[in-house]
């Protein structure tokens, strides 16, 4: 594929984890106002999967998202995940009290078509403009992760290349926390844009290295996911979907005292400087509320001195070759 290829509107768009019940459970009025919140805040790409909440985070989307003009927004979803019916409701971490649906991982090509089928179904709308192949490398695949990706390449990667032609979709990649995974289908295949989680924020940077440049070479985009860093840079405790590592407390305490010598709010700065490379086509930040997405709203516009930038890469916690705002 050569020319333009499509990416989503920025610099801030919705993560949809949050509204899965991630961790903690969301009722369906407080869910509402937050997408409601996103709407209203001029926020018009929205991202989400069938694993968050097994079914429930798509379905909040569509209740909201149907009622807007469709030409006015851009929404991802993901394959990779398949939902049996079952009622026992069994466990799918970190997501508590989701829909009655079994997740069985399918990355097959035609466990994706039905993927895409019944992403559209749960969402009520008549498309998807972006398919991402979720976690195909994340960590609990331990060194299994590189046979799971060439299968993901050979059946999930050929169902949305040919959907993409057929014009289905308009755009698919990878959404993973893994550098590496996404140079490996930049080198085997022709994705339009990655969800990268976590490996792009103000205290971990490895896709600054050989990954964006890359990607600039192919005009291919990429959507931040995790610019918190599971919470930690907006002053939580998590880092990587688990209690933080004593070195990533003292890294963030650092850059926090910084950005307090400089009248910053860290939050807004980590927000910023995901969105401030070429590369980047938005951030998205998970919210779970109203209040929490207009706060984000606020961040993104919040101006940041040079002067804090300045004395991040003077200290070292911040690469001299990293673009910023």
């Amino acid at each position: 594929m050569t020319g333009t290829r499509f990416k989503p509107p920025g610099p801030l768009g919705y993560g949809g984890a949050p509204l899965g019940n991630m961790f903690a459970a969301v009722d369906e009025a407080t869910a509402r106002g937050a997408l409601e919140a996103a709407w209203e805040g001029g926020i018009r790409y929205f991202d989400t999967a069938p694993h968050y909440g097994s079914g429930l985070s798509e379905h909040r989307f569509g209740e909201v998202l149907r009622d807007r003009p469709r030409e006015e927004f851009v929404l991802s979803t993901k394959v990779g995940r398949l939902l049996r019916p079952d009622a026992a409701r069994p466990e799918n971490p970190p997501f508590v009290h989701g829909l009655p649906f079994r997740v069985a991982l399918d990355y097959s090509y035609d466990g994706t078509l039905r993927s895409i089928e019944d992403s559209l179904q749960r969402l009520g709308l008549d498309r998807i403009d972006i398919a991402f192949i979720h976690d195909i490398a994340e960590d609990a695949l331990g060194a299994r992760w590189t046979t799971v990706f060439d299968e993901a390449m050979a059946g999930a990667a050929r169902a949305l290349i040919r959907l993409r032609e057929e014009g289905v979709i308009r755009g698919w990649g990878l959404g993973v926390n893994r550098v590496e995974a996404c140079e490996r289908a930049l080198a085997m295949s022709d994705p339009d844009v990655f969800l990268l989680a976590g490996r792009y924020s103000l205290l971990n940077t490895p896709a600054l290295g050989s990954l964006f440049p890359a990607c600039a070479g192919r005009g291919v985009h990429v959507v931040i996911g995790g610019p918190y860093n599971s919470g930690l840079l907006a002053g939580g405790r998590h880092y990587e979907y688990a209690e933080a590592p004593p070195e990533m407390v003292a890294k963030r305490d650092r850059m926090a005292a910084i950005a307090a010598t400089h009248g910053t709010d860290l939050r807004a700065a980590a927000l910023q400087f995901c969105a401030a490379h070429p590369v980047v086509a938005a951030v998205i930040p998970g919210a779970k509320s109203a209040g929490r997405v207009q706060e984000n709203l606020a961040l993104m516009a919040q101006p940041v001195p040079a002067g804090f930038w300045q004395s991040l890469q003077a200290e070292g916690l911040l690469p001299a070759g990293a673009p910023t705002p």
